[in-house]
């Protein structure tokens, strides 16, 4: 029986790091912390250490493309696959952050949808039959979806939405920020509240393609908020720890053997959330 793996991608703080501490517990394999930067990465796999947790280590920047092909390839070589995909990294702007809003929009899209998207079209071939992708995403994506135009909710809530539609969406939605006329567009003022509308149409979109092409595989894959956490990226105002955020994440790498449900949801405090 080959070892199982999970992998979480920008995992050396923050909840992504709450989610290495709890699959250590929870999860029977090997358990990757990964982050861009390898020495920082390294030093906390060593601190988990003294305290008796077990994780490895691989670098992985999801916004450079030969970073994922290198770990896709590393996983494939050592374990045939993986087992549970974390899609924790991401980043958001500060409300008091000056930088003008296209490049805001431009830099958010790319790392929490474009380079997200990047990891799972060169991971989901190397998810293992029952095996589980948590893609970490917000309920500011489900706040913004309702303050987009009609037009832009009937295509984000429907089911035959395309990859390549949604692609061309959120590229537009960078494009009409730089023309300064994405609220013509129908868009509202948030480009982490589009880039997690985004990641969450996209999870639901995959989740139907598993169904599809791989029915017998018993994959899971969902969406998810882990609440409103202290962390660098959203402040110490907020009521949630760390551990507390990483509670929903957790729960859907860990679904049970045999599980049929939730998948291709949007779930939060471990209930699925309408959309």
């Amino acid at each position: 029986m080959s070892t199982k793996v999970a992998v979480v991608t920008g995992s050396n703080k923050g909840i992504g790091l709450a989610i290495v501490r709890a699959l250590c517990k929870q999860f029977q394999g090997d358990v990757y912390l990964t982050s861009r930067d390898a020495g920082r990465g390294q030093e906390v796999v060593q601190s988990l250490n003294s305290e008796g947790m077990k994780p490895m280590f691989q670098q992985l920047d999801i916004n450079d493309v030969n970073s994922i092909i290198a770990a896709a390839a590393y996983f494939k070589d050592k374990y045939g696959g993986v087992d549970v995909l974390v899609n924790n990294a991401g980043i958001a702007f500060k409300n008091a952050d000056t930088t003008p809003f296209a490049v805001q929009a431009e830099v958010t899209l790319k790392t929490n949808f474009f380079a997200t998207r990047d990891m799972l079209t060169h991971f989901m071939p190397l998810v293992k039959a029952g095996g589980r992708v948590v893609n970490v995403s917000s309920f500011v994506g489900s706040r913004t979806l309702n303050n987009c135009s009609p037009a832009l909710q009937e295509r984000f809530r429907s089911d035959d939405i395309t990859e390549d539609e949604l692609v061309g969406l959120m590229q537009q939605f960078v494009d009409q920020t730089k023309k300064g006329e994405h609220k013509q567009g129908g868009w509202p003022d948030t480009a982490y509240g589009v880039s997690k509308t985004g990641l969450t149409v996209l999870s639901m979109i995959l989740a139907r393609r598993l169904s599809e092409k791989r029915p017998n595989d018993q994959i899971l894959l969902n969406a998810c908020c882990p609440g409103w956490v202290r962390t660098d990226m959203a402040g110490d105002k907020a009521p949630k720890s760390p551990d507390e955020g990483a509670v929903t994440p957790v729960y859907l790498a860990v679904l049970p053997p045999g599980a049929t449900q939730p998948h291709g949801k949007f779930v939060s405090d471990k209930e699925v959330q309408p959309w």
